[in-house]
């Protein structure tokens, strides 16, 4: 086994300076696009399976390997600062992680401001779910640079392609696609997994309460 170059295989293989809080701080922000994959969308699937969504994430993964069509076409490599992390054996521009987190925002902030799944809640809630939306992308973009991982050239690449495919991916979806929500939710598929649209439905929470009332007065306890 002398001489043999061994690499760890694992989803939280981000490296930072021992001893620094923001550095450490930041390596954990560097994993949110993991935490809204497994996470987010996952629990999604398993709870919700809205079709929105469901494109929604599609896009991603898009998105994703557009990414990796570029990185090996361009060829760019990340800077020196990757050697002490072990990490230079991939491509670094554009950097993925910001393409990813930018895509999310502005599909996001396209859905809240269409009043499409949490969409449906006040301006201000609109205001705070934006705001936390797009602070969570900047910071994963300037993760990347703190920790070493790309240049400030390679994460503002990834950010503008996330959000120009983001924008382009929600129009998509939402004027050619959307017509055949309908005819995915009526196949056998479709019920069989319960997959389902509520996106023009103006309020999802209040119309999901005001039903679950509704069924509930049926099975109201009776005095024996």
């Amino acid at each position: 086994m002398s001489g043999v170059q061994l690499k760890a295989v694992t989803l939280t293989h981000v490296r930072y300076q021992k001893g620094d809080q923001l550095g450490h701080f930041l390596a954990w922000v560097s994993l949110i696009p993991v935490f809204i994959s497994l996470g987010g969308f996952s629990s999604h699937f398993l709870f919700r399976r809205e079709l929105q969504v469901m494109f929604f994430a599609l896009g991603l993964l898009i998105s994703q390997f557009i990414n990796e069509l570029i990185k090996k076409s361009v060829q760019q490599a990340r800077p020196e600062t990757c050697v002490l992390l072990e990490m230079c054996d991939s491509h670094g521009w554009p950097s993925s992680h910001s393409q990813y987190m930018f895509f999310f925002a502005v599909y996001f902030s396209l859905m809240t401001w269409r009043g499409i799944g949490l969409g449906s809640g006040s301006g201000s809630t609109k205001w705070v779910f934006d705001a936390l939306n797009w602070s969570l992308a900047v910071l994963t973009m300037y993760s990347r640079v703190y920790l070493g991982y790309h240049t400030v050239a390679q994460v503002l690449a990834g950010a503008s392609l996330g959000i120009v495919l983001g924008a382009l991916w929600f129009w998509v979806v939402n004027t050619k696609l959307y017509c055949y929500f309908p005819l995915i939710e009526e196949s056998a598929l479709g019920r069989m997994f319960y997959i389902k649209d509520t996106s023009h439905i103006p309020n999802v929470l209040k119309f999901e309460y005001d039903n679950a009332r509704a069924a509930r007065k049926k099975f109201d306890c009776k005095d024996n």
